[in-house]
C-alpha cells in the first residue's frame, strides 16, 4: 500500500472513531431533555404522561372560598370542578384525574403550595405583615345532582390573612392584584359577630360585587364581571350587631318615649325652682360668689358651681358629643358596654360612634380582657 492509500484509511479509521465517541453523548442529552418535559408534566397513575387525563388548570369552574376568622387568618377552600356531562371530557377522563391525585398526592399538595405562596409574597410586600401557609391538603369527590360533577378540593391556612384593630377587620389586601379569570369566583366570608362596615351608607367593599343588595356574612365576585386592580378586593368588618349603619326609625312613632322626657324636663324644673326659693331664704347661711364662680358652703370650704346645668339637654346633641358628655361625667373612662346600656344604644351604633371618635383622635380604645375601654386622651 501506498502513502496515499495508507493516509485515506486512517481518515476513515479518525471519523469511524469520531462518530461512535458522540453517539451516546447525543442520545443523552436527548433522554435528559425528554425527562426534564416529563417532570414538568402533572404525572398520571402509573406515572407516565398522558395528554388525556385533564389537569387542574383545565377545570370548567373554580371556586375560591376565603373564611376570615376574628384573629385575623383564614381558612382558604380552592374547589375546581369537572363537568362530566362535557362531550369534550369522559368519565374515564375523571377517574384518571382522581387516580392521579390518590397515587401522587404530595406532588399536587406542594403545588398548589408554590402557586399560592407566589400570591402570599404580593400580599406581604402590600401589607408588610409576616404571613404563612400551613395545613394544605387535597381530596376528591363527585356530585350527581343535579348535574355530574366531579370535585377537586384544596384547602389551606392563611396566617395574617387580615388585619384586626379591636372590633374591626380589613381584609383583601392580601389578595392584591388577584386575578379572576372567566369561570372563576372569588368568595370571602366572616364570622356571624362581625357586618359590612358602612361609611355614610356606602357599604366598605370595594368593588362593590354585582348583586351587593346582600352582603348577609359573605361577598363574591365573578371572574365575569370582576377585573381587580393592584388595590383590589377590599373589605371593612365591623363587630357586633346585625348591621353596621344607624337604624332607622320605626313607622310606628319615635323610639324615644318624648312624652316621658318632657315629664322628666318638667319635674326637673320644679325641683330647681324649689331648690332656688329654699336657697333665697337661707342667703345668710350661704354666700355665693358669682364673679368667682363658686359656692361658699356654710362650713366655709369652697365647691365649684357645675357647669352641667347650663348645658344643652341630650336630644339636642350629637352622638359623638353624648359619648364624650358621658366621658367627662365617668371621670374620662367608661366601658364601651355601658355606654350601650347608658344612652339605650345598639351595639353596632355604638361601635360606629366610638369608630368615628377614635378616627378623629377624640378618644382611645384599648381593651380590658374581653372588653373595650373608651377613654378621653391624655393631654401633655
Amino acid at each position: 500500500m501506498d502513502v496515499r492509500g495508507l493516509r485515506a484509511l486512517i481518515c476513515v479509521l479518525v471519523v469511524v472513531a469520531t462518530s461512535i465517541a458522540f453517539a451516546p453523548a447525543s442520545i443523552a442529552i436527548a433522554d435528559a431533555g425528554a425527562q426534564r418535559a416529563t417532570l414538568q408534566d402533572e404525572p398520571t397513575s402509573d406515572g407516565e404522561d398522558t395528554n388525556a387525563t385533564p389537569e387542574l388548570g383545565e377545570a370548567d369552574q373554580i371556586h375560591t372560598d376565603v373564611f376570615i376568622a376574628e384573629n385575623g387568618s383564614a381558612v382558604v377552600t380552592v374547589d375546581y370542578q369537572f363537568q362530566l356531562t362535557d362531550e369534550n371530557r369522559s368519565a374515564e377522563e375523571w377517574e384518571e384525574l382522581q387516580a392521579n391525585v390518590s397515587n401522587n398526592t404530595d406532588w399536587y399538595v406542594e403545588e398548589e403550595r408554590r402557586g399560592w405562596n407566589e400570591t402570599l409574597s404580593k400580599g406581604e410586600n402590600e401589607t408588610g405583615r409576616d404571613m404563612a401557609i400551613s395545613n394544605v391538603s387535597i381530596s376528591t369527590e363527585t356530585d350527581s345532582a343535579p348535574e355530574e360533577i366531579g370535585h377537586v378540593i384544596v384547602t389551606f391556612e392563611w396566617s395574617e390573612f387580615a388585619l384586626v384593630e379591636l372590633n374591626r377587620i380589613e381584609a383583601g389586601a392580601a389578595l392584591s392584584g388577584f386575578t379572576l379569570s372567566d369561570g372563576t369566583t372569588l368568595q370571602l366570608r366572616w364570622p356571624e359577630a362581625y357586618a359590612v362596615y358602612e361609611n355614610e351608607g356606602e357599604p366598605q367593599v370595594d368593588p362593590s360585587p354585582a348583586d351587593s343588595s346582600e352582603l348577609d356574612g359573605a361577598v363574591t365576585w365573578n371572574g365575569e364581571e370582576t377585573e381587580f386592580t393592584d388595590d383590589q378586593p377590599r373589605i371593612v368588618l365591623i363587630e357586633n350587631g346585625d348591621a353596621a349603619t344607624e337604624p332607622s326609625p320605626s313607622e310606628d312613632g319615635p323610639s324615644m318615649p318624648w312624652a316621658i322626657v318632657a315629664l322628666a324636663l318638667a319635674l326637673l324644673a320644679v325641683v330647681g325652682a324649689a331648690g332656688w326659693l329654699i336657697g333665697r331664704n337661707r342667703s345668710g347661711d350661704v354666700g355665693i360668689e358669682a364673679e368667682s364662680g363658686t359656692i361658699q358652703r356654710t362650713d366655709g370650704s369652697v365647691e365649684a358651681e357645675s357647669n352641667a346645668a347650663s348645658g344643652p339637654p341630650p336630644e339636642l346633641l350629637s352622638n359623638e358629643e353624648r359619648v364624650l358628655r358621658l366621658l367627662e361625667k365617668r371621670g374620662g373612662r367608661v366601658k364601651q358596654q355601658e355606654v350601650v346600656s347608658e344612652l339605650e344604644w345598639t351595639e353596632a351604633k355604638t361601635s360606629q360612634v366610638v369608630g368615628e371618635l377614635r378616627e378623629n383622635d377624640e378618644i382611645d380604645v384599648f381593651r380590658i380582657g374581653r372588653e373595650n375601654v373608651l377613654a378621653l386622651p391624655d393631654e401633655e
